[in-house]
């Protein structure tokens, strides 16, 4: 049998050039192929060195990581997008809304938005060995945020490689104050109310959020310690979105109401 040439072979991604395609693409606004696309083989694990590397470039520029997000925990979003993993990515300086700060639409490229409850980290969290009650009581404080998403990839078409390597979409996020402790909170049964412009596009409660928001840190963290990485007291963690995410447009506002947390706001121009 002749053995293919070389060229016809899968060859596996160059994750440098991918990731600085990426962050190219964030700066610009424009859309890519995903990389699964040119690179059949292309897999998570190639996906999130992907992203490792594109942090370095974030933090080159000139911004700092200030948590993280985990993305695709809650059903609705994972048949929204048609992947069937949880995903998690980097925040940064850069990526943080203040309270009252409007989102300015024309700066992304497909922006969507989705509730979701923020953690505070209080102590360390390291390790395979991290529980949920162990979050918990490392969590110094919790509150309602609102993420805006940004895929790089048309339409939001992508595999659970693709998204990893895009940063799970990251955008904006916007977190709110004042902060709740977490000790006389089911965090499981806080109810979500999310509304546009006034009107209800969806509802949901904590435990969307892979049962409880905290298993959804617990399995950051776990999977953060396979690279030797944790989490670090100041850290935001957004626990991943509750509802589908809702395309945004300039002129809308965004509110998420939970009971015991409070009320967040984004107004978009």
């Amino acid at each position: 049998m002749t053995q293919a040439p070389e060229a016809e072979k899968d060859v596996p991604a160059d994750t440098q050039t991918v990731a600085r395609a990426l962050y190219e693409a964030s700066r610009t606004r424009t859309l890519l192929r995903p990389p699964s696309n040119t690179f059949p083989s292309f897999g998570v694990a190639q996906g999130y060195e992907v992203q490792r590397r594109l942090r370095d470039l974030h933090v080159a520029e000139g911004t700092t990581c200030v948590g993280a997000k985990l993305g695709l925990t809650s059903r609705a979003k994972q048949l929204q997008m048609g992947v069937d993993t949880i995903v998690y990515g980097f925040l940064t300086e850069a990526m943080r809304l203040d309270i009252g700060e409007p989102l300015a639409v024309a700066s992304l490229a497909q922006p969507r938005v989705e509730p979701e409850i923020a953690f505070l980290i209080g102590r360390p969290l390291f390790g395979r060995h991290i529980t949920t009650a162990d979050v918990v009581a490392a969590t110094e404080a919790v509150c309602p945020a609102i993420e805006v998403l940004d895929s790089r990839y048309r339409d939001y078409r992508f595999t659970a490689a693709d998204v990893v390597a895009d940063n799970a979409s990251s955008g904006r996020f916007i977190a709110g104050v004042p902060m709740t402790p977490t000790d006389a909170l089911d965090l499981r049964l806080l109810g979500c109310v999310f509304e546009r412009d006034g009107e209800l596009i969806g509802t949901a409660a904590g435990a969307a959020a892979l049962g409880h928001p905290a298993s959804s840190v617990t399995a950051l963290v776990r999977a953060l310690a396979d690279h030797d990485e944790g989490l670090n007291p100041g850290d935001v963690v957004l626990s991943g979105g509750l509802t589908a995410a809702v395309p945004v447009a300039a002129g809308n506002t965004f509110t998420v109401r939970f009971d015991r947390l409070g009320t967040l706001d984004l107004r978009c121009v």
